[in-house]
């Protein structure tokens, strides 16, 4: 008896949690990698407020790296195998 109320609450919470438009993602929990497709364009390097980085994990095999720019605030992922953003990690690390 006890299974089937443990069951059940575990049932409420998942619909409780997809009534809100809440996903995994949104509590904190990476399923997968975050990046489909990355920034090349040494341009976008002037355009940098901030970077984040993301090592490799149990859910994505790369290590990533997302920029957020300066005036629109949009992320964008960042190639890290290209020199430009290498350099720009290193300068952020040295500050």
């Amino acid at each position: 008896m006890n299974s089937r109320i443990a069951v059940a609450a575990c049932l409420l919470l998942l619909a409780a949690i997809s009534t809100e438009g809440m996903t995994v993602r949104g509590i904190g929990v990476e399923l997968r990698c975050r990046c489909i497709g990355t920034e090349k364009n040494m341009q976008i390097a002037r355009q940098i407020k901030s970077v984040e980085l993301f090592p490799h994990s149990s859910h994505c095999k790369d290590t990533e790296i997302i920029a957020t720019l300066k005036e629109t605030g949009r992320q964008v992922c960042l190639d890290t195998t290209a020199h430009w953003v290498k350099r720009v990690i290193q300068r952020i690390l040295a500050e």
